[in-house]
């Protein structure tokens, strides 16, 4: 509950003015386009995580508490395992968003890439080029969350869900 605010307001700032102040502090190598992809995808984890965590029925915690659990003991028996599919879906939703977080970092500092070669195609006008990066960058998303999502659900079919 602490964190939420934090959380909110890191998401209400528009990642194109973070973008170039990360350029400075961090640089232009990977360290920036890093910190972008991580400013995306946390929030929608965090947050499918804390709701999964909120997730279990009243009646099983109350019986949890009856029977003397503590609050270590709920956590890891009933809130982290009703968390799962939340979080895998909060993963999921992380894979979507990340390609998109590389991609402005490298519109801002980047020299090399599918981003930085987005922004030299739109200076010299070869829409085709563009178009072409774009699906790339689509098509790697398409993968990305693919092999996510094939092993979400392994891991989530292991455990019962």
């Amino acid at each position: 509950r602490a964190l939420s605010p934090v959380l909110i307001v890191s998401q209400v700032i528009p990642v194109f003015a973070l973008a170039p102040i990360l350029t400075l502090w961090l640089g232009f190598g990977l360290a920036p386009k890093v910190a972008m992809v991580v400013l995306i995808v946390f929030v929608p984890v965090a947050q499918a995580l804390y709701d999964g965590l909120m997730a279990p029925p009243a009646a099983q915690m109350d019986v949890a508490r009856v029977m003397g659990a503590g609050r270590f003991a709920m956590l890891r028996h009933l809130r982290l395992p009703a968390a799962l599919p939340r979080l895998a879906s909060g993963l999921r939703l992380g894979a979507i968003y990340a390609p998109v977080g590389a991609v402005i970092g490298e519109w801002v500092g980047g020299a090399r890439g599918l981003g930085a070669l987005m922004i030299q195609a739109n200076g010299r006008m070869k829409t085709d080029l563009m178009f072409a990066a774009l699906i790339v960058v689509v098509a790697l998303s398409l993968v990305l969350y693919t092999v996510i999502d094939r092993g979400l659900a392994r891991a989530l079919a292991r455990r019962g869900f």
